[in-house]
């Protein structure tokens, strides 16, 4: 996924940073609630992770805005403010998740697959596509029943073509979710990860669509 973190604190910052590209997902992280706009009207992204108290403002009125506005991104607010109070705020101004700081990393990765999953429309975390078994909690991928070690970016353009199986996915796309926003994209990085994850699945798994992209075989 792409992530747009909304946190003003360098420390958690950074620490929040490290694990969701850690996880494999491409973040970018801004530090208020402007940039943050400046953000989404520039980038699509799959999830916000939105702090409340910001210099520039408060985030439940980004959020109430973002709303409004017609968009669906799924949104975790990570705050300090513990009150039921502020929750049920949060929650009814649209909010899919609310986590309390502190809080432990690895919590934080398991909420962000679970938002994930549904609105992807799968609950379910283990799933099946062609001779590939996935659990998206865990992480680990089995081809034609034998496991399957993948990097944390092979595995970031395999859950691209998990995400929307039999779909043909343009190289620009696999590119989103690699870099952060900014990042200088080498011209042939894509077509390396293709090859290594051939390499590990069989070179029939994902699919050249000449001067179009890639697709992953959903035949056993």
């Amino acid at each position: 996924m792409r992530v747009l973190l909304v946190e003003d604190t360098t420390g958690l910052g950074e620490a929040v940073r490290d694990q969701i590209h850690e996880d494999g997902h491409a973040i970018d992280w801004v530090t208020s609630l402007r940039f943050a706009e400046t953000s989404i009207l520039n980038t699509t992204y799959d999830l916000i992770l939105l702090d409340l108290m910001l210099p520039d403002g408060n985030g439940f009125s980004f959020l109430k805005k973002l709303r409004k506005a017609g968009s669906s991104t799924p949104v975790i607010i990570l705050t300090a403010r513990d009150q039921v109070s502020d929750r049920i705020e949060g929650l009814n101004a649209g909010a899919d998740d609310y986590l309390i700081k502190p809080f432990d990393l690895s919590e934080l990765s398991a909420r962000v697959s679970a938002v994930a999953r549904r609105y992807r429309g799968n609950p379910n975390p283990l799933v099946k596509i062609g001779h590939l078994e996935v659990d998206l909690n865990e992480h680990r991928l089995k081809s034609k029943g034998q496991n399957v070690e993948l990097t944390a970016r092979e595995w970031a353009v395999l859950e691209g073509f998990f995400q929307r199986p039999g779909t043909l996915l343009s190289r620009s796309q696999l590119e989103d979710r690699l870099y952060q926003f900014g990042a200088e994209i080498e011209s042939n990085t894509i077509e390396v990860y293709i090859s290594r994850l051939r390499k590990k699945l069989g070179r029939e798994a994902i699919v050249t669509v000449r001067n179009m992209g890639y697709r992953l075989e959903t035949n056993e």
